[in-house]
């Protein structure tokens, strides 16, 4: 039924039903390893977000096709509006912008909501505006006004994927109480592999498109918009909730470590306590700093290193114009094995995190990504390449790590009752880090490079500052303590919730028929699925980088 909510009364209007929290109940017998492939199906779609920048230089040239059509003394608002100019890649850049304030806003807004109307329903929602948003931005590049692209892909995208970024997480908390890094960083991993799975085939697609009329950029939109409703549909309606009672394989989770409750903490109340904020400061710092790390990455490996990337002891400015493109061949396969690593340090980090808990996770990302900073213009000074490529793959999987181990890390804290909810308002510090990250990293160098710094060295004050941000982070994490037992939820307070909530199994509890073959079956179909496109996205950033050795 319709709750008054508005997202609730178009999903009433939409499917009326099928998307009840009654319905994602699973029987018994269900496998719950069945639940991370719709996690994947959904976050390696809305993941497509950090590979945006694969359509800038097409759109920057969506008139001309061959060349940019430049219009001389035309301001920024007259641009948005003209269908004469074409679009600078600084007003593309703001979608990516758009993607992460929405996000965090969304994810912190709706975050409660998802709690009480389950994960299948958030996902579905997600879906219709990740997807649409993808068709809004077709008809805006179709017709050349930039605004629809920032209202279709920036607005009503990055509401998607705050809703498709937290709809797995209390869920698959749920199902594996005894490996919750394990759990969110199989989902999360997905979030950090969609733009490399995502951005060679956009490419790959507006090859197939383009024309002597159209660089293929609409066309591609719409394509990626009915693959991703597929795959996300799909992962939607594969998401089930575990029934009242449930317990994984290995009996009841123990929680003697001094961090992990076995409590609640209500939504409301989490966020007035010392410990939201402080771990709100973690994550800020730790993203703030791998952020400006992606941003600058490419560009200062071809600065630092120059020429001597094929093996030429010029620096870049005085290198020709065919040696900069392989020098610049060489950094763009540098970036997609960061994208890797990023992807790795989501899985690897969370699942260590199970083992060395949270607090101690964290610390290693701190202290240690503050030496790899510190390292990083020593490298480039002595020349050491390799040195250098290795400091950033570290520390991209530190990164990645960081988002994954969060939403165990406020499980341990706060118990899994709103975990959903306070994870959403968690991800502000995220919409706060998309903005400062880059800020901090820009206008450093720009600094820099205005003293008349050359350009090989403008980034070392940048990475020092970048290794006191996190110490700032590494101060808030080991001010981290439990959570005070009086903003615990009474037993009665927790009683009624549970009684409240859907409690129905999509098959009776009694039920305990055998499903292990069929289950089996469909274990593999549904790994395969995600497992497929994953290793075609590996396979191929893998080649590139092998450029980068070479």
């Amino acid at each position: 039924m319709s709750t008054g909510h508005p997202i609730d009364t178009v999903q009433h209007v939409l499917a009326p039903g099928l998307l009840d929290k009654e319905r994602t109940i699973a029987s018994w017998t269900f496998n719950r390893w069945l639940v991370p492939p719709a996690a994947l199906a959904i976050h390696l779609s809305i993941g497509m977000a950090y590979g945006f920048s694969v359509f800038w230089l097409p759109l920057s040239r969506a008139l001309g096709v061959h060349e940019p059509v430049v219009c001389e003394g035309v301001g920024f608002v007259a641009r948005v509006f003209s269908t004469r100019c074409d679009w600078p890649v600084s007003m593309l850049g703001w979608t990516y912008t758009l993607f992460f304030v929405f996000l965090g806003s969304a994810a912190a807004l709706f975050g409660h909501w998802l709690e009480r109307a389950g994960p299948r329903k958030a996902a579905f929602i997600a879906t219709l505006c990740w997807c649409g948003g993808l068709f809004i931005s077709a008809l805006g590049v179709y017709i050349h006004q930039i605004w629809l692209m920032w209202l279709g892909s920036g607005v009503i995208g990055g509401i998607g994927l705050g809703l498709g970024y937290i709809s797995p997480v209390s869920t698959l908390i749920k199902w594996f109480p005894d490996h919750r890094g394990v759990a969110t960083g199989l989902a999360i991993m997905g979030f950090g592999g969609g733009a490399m799975i995502g951005a060679p085939l956009a490419d790959r697609l507006m090859n197939l498109f383009a024309t002597e009329n159209s660089v293929g950029v609409w066309q591609t939109f719409v394509a990626l918009g009915v693959i991703y409703f597929v795959s996300m549909m799909l992962g939607a309606f594969g998401y089930r909730l575990p029934p009242p009672g449930w317990q994984p394989p290995s009996g009841a989770v123990k929680t003697e470590k001094r961090l992990v409750t076995s409590a609640h903490v209500h939504v409301n109340t989490a966020v007035r306590t010392p410990q939201f904020w402080l771990l709100w400061g973690v994550l800020c710092l730790n993203v703030s700093a791998g952020i400006g790390v992606i941003g600058m990455a490419s560009p200062m490996l071809q600065e630092v290193f120059g020429g001597r990337l094929m093996g030429i002891p010029e620096r870049l400015a005085n290198l020709d114009e065919s040696e900069r493109v392989q020098v610049a061949t060489i950094a763009a396969a540098f970036a997609g094995l960061l994208s890797l690593f990023n992807i790795a340090g989501r899985i690897g980090w969370a699942s260590a995190s199970d083992i060395l808990g949270r607090k101690l996770t964290y610390t290693i990302f701190f202290l240690l990504g503050c030496a790899l900073y510190v390292s990083a213009p020593i490298a480039g000074e002595a020349g050491r390449i390799g040195f250098f490529v290795v400091i950033f793959c570290v520390i991209l999987t530190m990164y990645g790590g960081g988002f994954a181990t969060v939403p165990a890390y406020l499980a341990d804290l706060f118990g899994t009752q709103h975990v959903g909810a306070i994870h959403g308002r968690l991800l502000t510090a995220w919409s706060v880090a998309g903005i400062l990250g880059p800020v901090v990293v820009n206008y450093i160098r720009e600094f820099q490079l205005g003293r008349g710094v050359p350009a090989h060295q403008a980034y070392n004050v940048t990475m020092y500052v970048l290794a006191g941000m996190l110490l700032l982070g590494l101060l808030c994490n080991l001010m981290i303590r439990p959570v005070d037992t009086k903003h615990h939820m009474t037993n009665e307070q927790f009683a009624r919730e549970v009684a409240a909530s859907p409690g129905r199994p999509s098959r009776p509890a009694s039920d305990r028929a055998d499903d292990t073959t069929n289950y089996r079956v469909l274990l593999v179909l549904v790994w395969t699925a995600v497992v497929i496109p994953l290793a075609w996205g590996v396979g191929v950033t893998l080649s590139k980088a092998l450029v980068f050795f070479q």
